[in-house]
């Protein structure tokens, strides 16, 4: 289903768009999601919206089938990317999770502020973008997924979260489409 509407507040959440992870193959071009996200950053902060932008700098302890990281980062790797900001009245959220809402006070920042909806974009829309827009749901947030400003490591990762959980967690638009809804 197409965006249909936006709540008088509602907030941007931009998942894990920083130096380290953007440098990395993807199935959609990086520097498109990166621009598609900076405009709806602008649009959020022109309206007085709350911009959430979101990094992660660790992962959870637990044992998995996945090879483990090897090596140190990069000094730069969880910086945020330029194109974003962070600008001076955006929310930024430093988590140790694949979502956002784990083990952070991004709940209790929405909350201040009366955010009752909750765009989201980011990478990766398999990992970090869904577990987020699973939790914001979960927390009783209207979701809305910019499915544009988004992109996997995987284009069938990518398409699955797409097109069989992002239904059933909320709505689906362009960047194109949210901006216009803004108003």
């Amino acid at each position: 289903m197409t965006a249909t509407v936006l709540d008088p507040k509602t907030a941007l959440i931009v998942v894990d768009l920083q130096k380290g992870i953007t440098g990395l193959p993807a199935a959609h071009p990086c520097a498109d999601v990166v621009a598609r996200a900076a405009t709806l950053a602008d649009a959020f902060r022109a309206k007085g919206l709350p911009v959430v932008l979101v990094r992660v700098t660790g992962g959870a302890p637990g044992r998995t089938e996945g090879p483990a990281r090897s090596g140190k980062p990069a000094a730069d790797w969880a910086e945020i990317v330029p194109e974003l900001g962070p600008r001076e009245d955006d929310i930024v959220v430093t988590k140790q999770q694949w979502g956002a809402f784990y083990g952070t006070d991004l709940d209790l920042q929405l909350r201040r502020r009366g955010v009752t909806q909750v765009v989201v974009a980011g990478i990766a829309t398999s990992i970090g973008v869904e577990s987020t827009a699973r939790s914001a749901h979960e927390h009783g947030y209207h979701v809305t997924l910019a499915t544009d400003a988004m992109t996997d490591m995987s284009a069938e990762a990518h398409d699955n979260s797409v097109e069989r959980i992002f239904p059933r967690l909320g709505e689906r638009g362009t960047t194109e489409e949210i901006v216009k809804l803004l108003g």
